[in-house]
């Protein structure tokens, strides 16, 4: 498969500058800081910009969309951030899972500094904190999660939060909401094929082609009996037979019973990111 097209993607807004900077500068007012990952992908939308930008502060990982990943997958990569060094828990922020747990983490990760001010006799207060991740990684729902109410906009597309804004999270956290912030350009084809196919990135950036080429590779190579149950496909098709057979089985059909293929991609698509074909995780460790 050619590399061309993702060695090219720049996709990144100039807000997306903007925010970078602003989040140096606000760092030094922060107790700690989340950094929302997608759990089906929690080494592709791990910006590495930002693990070099928060250097030494206090983090912990929150894996959204559990409900979305393979769990036994979500569990390992549980383990491996562990040996990277950080706390990390799976959520579901749209259904609220693991909500309640977070902040019990966050104090967990604070530990030291919180025992220091509990010696001074410091009074508790709210924890600074900012939630970092990539486009449509579901920073919006989890902020309206943890305050169990809409304290912010949020749409199901990437990039709808573009400045900055305090929130108050109940008595636990004072929260300064991002935009989310995409590296520059993607140096490795994987990347950008699974941020294409989970929808972090918009639809036009990638050939939608490409992008269920890839996925039904993907899911033949790792998650075949899913492919198997959902549309009878089996192990033997190349990836057009497999097109055809998921057009004719959901009559995506033209004139003359042609098969029509944008409604085929939008089929599988739309199935992947839904969960109709069950918890994927597209990163391997």
């Amino acid at each position: 498969m050619s590399t061309q097209h993702t060695k090219q993607i720049q996709w990144y807004p100039g807000h997306m500058f903007k925010s970078i900077r602003e989040i140096r500068e606000k760092l030094k007012l922060m107790d700690m800081v989340m950094i929302l990952l997608d759990a089906r992908l929690p080494l592709s939308s791990m910006n590495p910009d930002i693990l070099k930008l928060i250097k030494q502060k206090p983090a912990i990982i929150l894996l959204n969309k559990m409900d979305l990943a393979d769990d036994d997958a979500t569990n390992d990569f549980i383990i491996y951030f562990k040996r990277q060094g950080y706390l990390a828990m799976k959520i579901d922020a749209q259904n609220k899972k693991n909500i309640n747990q977070i902040a019990n983490l966050a104090k967990v990760a604070l530990k030291e500094q919180l025992a220091k001010e509990r010696a001074k006799g410091m009074q508790e207060r709210p924890i600074k904190t900012m939630i970092l991740g990539i486009p449509n990684v579901g920073k919006s729902t989890l902020i309206n999660a943890l305050a169990n109410r809409k304290a912010t906009k949020t749409a199901n597309r990437p990039g709808v939060t573009k400045a900055q804004q305090w929130i108050k999270l109940g008595d636990t956290f004072e929260l300064l909401d991002t935009p989310g912030v995409l590296w520059p350009k993607f140096e490795d084809e994987k990347i950008g094929y699974h941020l294409a196919i989970t929808g972090a990135i918009k639809d036009h950036i990638l050939p939608t082609d490409e992008i269920v080429r890839y996925a039904l590779h993907f899911l033949k190579t790792y998650y075949l009996r899913r492919l198997i149950d959902r549309y009878d496909i089996t192990s033997d098709m190349t990836y057009v037979e497999m097109l055809d057979h998921v057009g004719e089985k959901r009559g995506a059909l033209l004139k003359g019973h042609e098969i029509d293929y944008d409604r085929v991609y939008q089929i599988i698509l739309s199935d992947i990111r839904g969960g109709q074909l069950g918890g994927i995780t597209f990163d391997r460790q």
